[in-house]
């Protein structure tokens, strides 16, 4: 039986020949990381700053490579967003786990500014840009967003994960659910491949694009056949880009994405084991070996598991014989028993006293 470690690429193939739905992300850094910065507040940067439009701003903070997108484009990009006066964060979708789509030249009117910044992106960049009120939210503000006073400037911190070239900007909700899983599927393949090159965050650039054709609004819509066809796609790419998290050490996030699997099926062997994996290399040794135990019942045979149920094992009895050296250290030596031979001369030691006083009381009884 294969491992279940081993066995990623079950649904790999070869990246078809590009078309114009092609995704677009030559030689991009993976954008999915969150920046190291503190979250709450804009990131302070101190490249050079470009000027895109009379009220849109922009630093880079991590270079993209590629090419740019032109217009009609569905981009797929994350972002944080503040008001720039009091620096009050009212969007994340970093925290919120659902990078946004942005079709450039059909964006929504107060995301005018953004859509500028984006436009001067490449797959992969992340950077800073700097909008005004009147290609924001403009004179009124946002009710939704009690942060965004009227009038307010707008600071995001965006990242382009990647984007589709599509001469009509047809978005995620012009398609039928077949273009959905077709789309998703044609993203999936292409991670796979780059996966098998080693190339681990543009692999993971590539599912988090085609997880993102099936967000949670899809796929509450979905029953029946529907809905397996998308989960067939849906939960590897989870799985794989968890793979791709444990290796480049990322278990926190990793754990994430296994346990999005488990929320649609609790028995999957793979979701099991690799966020084991995660937890024990988290130290979460309770925790792994439930997973690992619960995998093996399902999958006995697998010599994978057997192998990291080995580990925590060896790693229990490692920590029970330093602990002991500890507790050794800190209470001293145990106390040696006394050998027998003084314990019966203290008896008689005692007895001797004892006789004497006796004998010393009753001639003082006696002489008076």
């Amino acid at each position: 039986m294969l491992s279940v470690f081993g066995v990623l690429l079950i649904e790999g193939s070869a990246p078809t020949e590009r078309t114009e739905t092609t995704i677009v992300t030559e030689g991009a850094a993976f954008a999915r990381p969150e920046p190291v910065q503190d979250k709450q507040s804009p990131p302070k940067v101190e490249s050079e700053m470009e000027v895109l439009h009379e009220k849109v701003t922009k630093q880079v903070i991590k270079d993209g490579h590629g090419q740019r997108p032109p217009k009609w484009s569905t981009c797929f990009l994350h972002y944080r967003a503040w008001a720039e006066n009091s620096s009050h964060k009212f969007e994340d979708t970093w925290q919120e786990q659902k990078p946004l789509e942005l079709v450039l030249g059909k964006e929504k009117k107060e995301m005018t500014g953004l859509a500028i910044g984006v436009s001067s992106m490449k797959s992969g960049e992340r950077a800073v840009l700097h909008v005004g009120w009147e290609l924001g939210y403009g004179e009124e503000g946002n009710f939704s967003f009690p942060n965004v006073p009227p009038m307010a400037d707008l600071v995001y911190e965006v990242e382009l994960i990647g984007f589709d070239e599509m001469k009509e900007g047809k978005a995620r909700a012009d398609m039928t659910v077949e273009e959905r899983i077709e789309a998703a599927d044609r993203r999936k393949i292409e991670g796979n491949a780059l996966f098998k090159d080693d190339k681990l965050e543009e692999a993971m650039q590539q599912y988090e694009m085609a997880v993102a054709y099936m967000g949670d609004d899809f796929m509450f819509q979905l029953f029946g056949k529907y809905r397996d066809m998308a989960l067939a796609v849906k939960n590897p790419c989870h799985l794989n880009m968890a793979a791709c998290l444990i290796k480049l050490n990322r278990y926190e996030e990793a754990i994430g994405q296994c346990s999005i699997v488990l929320t649609e099926d609790e028995n999957n062997v793979k979701a099991l084991f690799r966020r084991g994996k995660a937890r024990s290399e988290l130290g979460q040794t309770d925790s792994a070996r439930e997973d690992f135990q619960k995998a093996r019942r399902l999958a006995p045979e697998d010599k994978a598991i057997a192998r990291e149920l080995r580990r925590l094992a060896e790693h229990d009895r490692a920590l029970y014989q330093k602990q002991k050296e500890i507790y050794k250290g800190i209470f001293g030596p145990r106390p040696e028993p006394k050998p027998e031979r003084r314990r019966w001369l203290a008896l008689l030691w005692h007895w001797l006293i004892a006789l004497l006083s006796g004998l010393f009381k009753f001639r003082r009884e006696k002489s008076e």
